[in-house]
């Protein structure tokens, strides 16, 4: 039997999608149901939260990037075993880019894709009547979702909502929830979004909080039968979204590198590779029985200078590239080049493995999606893969140096190809993120 989920969205960002998201989730679980979780589009920092919050793995849904089976496939993994599936949005709920219908990366893609109801989370504040013209043209403006109820968020009284809540309830959509405004469940951020999970300190105190001020101001019961009431998950397996680079994978990861997408490890795993995590920030070199070594992104710029006085990290970085492959992805990619400059103009010197020289302090926001044609084979595939992903980091490149290109890359936009990228030997790496292969 497939599993019932449910959407939190809301038609900006902004609007208290992760207040309410992380809230239920660990009010559900502490009453005791097995709550599935989801997150859409390309976000390596929500879905820490809500497996905090619930004890059980996230997984990214992201309609530009996969395939329609993959997407399929890892809903219905993720909700195996559970009492149901929450899923939360990004952006506005329509929000995306160009592209065929079901196709464009929005919220709205998805759940139409997966048959998940809507719960909208409306910030309120500074309007109250006017909130029914916002939900009905949510409500209509995509025959293919529903809107199942509404949560009013940043209400200023109990005349504010009701006068809120009666014009939306007229439309026939219910309203399931009003939550004042309160600053008590906010979550510390930084550059690329939310402080991450584990660097959160007293999350289990945060997200109890959280749990309470949902469940003192919305209706859970209502929510969970709105979700009894869409449309199940399909059934399917999600299988490989990327091809393993090897059969034993050293895999970094610590505060330095934590941006790993669930769904890329474990369709490695399912194809039978096995994963040696490994932390460059204790000074710890990938193992030495592996046969491909990944550098994920992260926040190497922030641990520039204890990365820079790791020598068995980065002698065990070189020993491994003269052999076998190596490749590093945003952050990852950072730290196998020459120097790394962080905030204060400092320089460090990284693993010098590609030519590449990038600075922190020379800070513009690089963000969107991208699709990667491989120019020559590497551990990403043979020549011409084509791959899809995202890039989002603040770092720049001061200068290229003189490798050769990994790839050619477009924009979701129709952007001409363009090299991105470095390859040397059996090392590679970029700014682009991989999601999933292309079919």
């Amino acid at each position: 039997m497939t599993t019932p989920g449910l959407m939190i969205a809301a038609p900006r960002s902004g609007s208290g999608k992760t207040t309410l998201t992380l809230g239920l989730l660990r009010a559900l679980s502490r009453a005791g149901l097995k709550v599935g979780s989801a997150k859409c589009g390309p976000d390596y920092i929500d879905g820490s939260f809500h497996r905090a919050a619930t004890g059980r793995a996230s997984v990214n849904l992201d309609s530009w990037a996969m395939p329609p089976a993959l997407m399929a496939g890892l809903a219905a993994e993720v909700g195996a075993g559970c009492d149901m599936v929450i899923c939360e949005a990004l952006m506005g709920l329509f929000d995306g880019v160009p592209g065929r219908e079901g196709r464009t990366g929005s919220s709205a893609d998805v759940a139409a894709a997966l048959g998940w109801p809507i719960l909208l989370v409306l910030d309120a504040s500074g309007q109250s009547q006017s909130d029914a013209a916002v939900v009905k043209g949510c409500a209509i403006y995509d025959p293919r979702i529903r809107i199942a109820g509404v949560v009013l968020n940043r209400l200023g009284s109990p005349r504010h909502a009701r006068l809120a809540g009666e014009a939306i309830e007229a439309l026939g959509i219910p309203v399931v929830g009003a939550m004042p405004r309160s600053d008590a469940v906010a979550l510390p951020e930084r550059h690329l979004g939310l402080v991450q999970a584990g660097e959160t300190g007293d999350l289990d105190r945060r997200l109890d909080a959280m749990a309470d001020f949902v469940a003192a101001n919305v209706d859970i019961d209502a929510i969970q039968a709105l979700a009894m009431r869409g449309a199940p998950s399909p059934t399917g397996e999600a299988g490989s979204a990327v091809l393993p680079p090897g059969q034993r994978i050293a895999v970094a990861l610590d505060e330095a590198f934590s941006f790993l997408y669930p769904h890329v490890l474990n369709g490695w795993r399912t194809q039978g590779a096995e994963i040696a995590f490994f932390s460059p920030l204790a000074d710890e070199a990938p193992d030495r029985g592996a046969d491909a070594c990944w550098l994920p992104g992260g926040y190497p710029e922030l641990h520039a200078g204890r990365l820079a006085g790791a020598s068995c990290f980065l002698d065990g970085l070189r020993r491994f590239a003269q052999t076998r492959p190596l490749h590093g992805e945003c952050g990852g990619y950072m730290v196998l080049g020459k120097t790394l400059i962080d905030a204060a103009g400092a320089v460090h010197p990284m693993a010098g493995l590609l030519d590449v020289v990038t600075s922190f302090a020379k800070r513009k926001l690089h963000l969107g999606y991208r699709e990667a044609s491989l120019i020559e084979p590497t551990c990403l595939g043979p020549a011409g893969v084509r791959l899809r992903g995202h890039e989002f980091h603040y770092a720049s490149i001061v200068d290229q140096g003189d490798d050769a290109p990994l790839a050619m890359v477009v924009d979701a936009y129709g952007s001409e190809p363009v090299p991105t990228g470095n390859r040397r030997g059996l090392v590679s790496g970029s700014f682009f993120h991989v999601i999933a292969a292309v079919p």
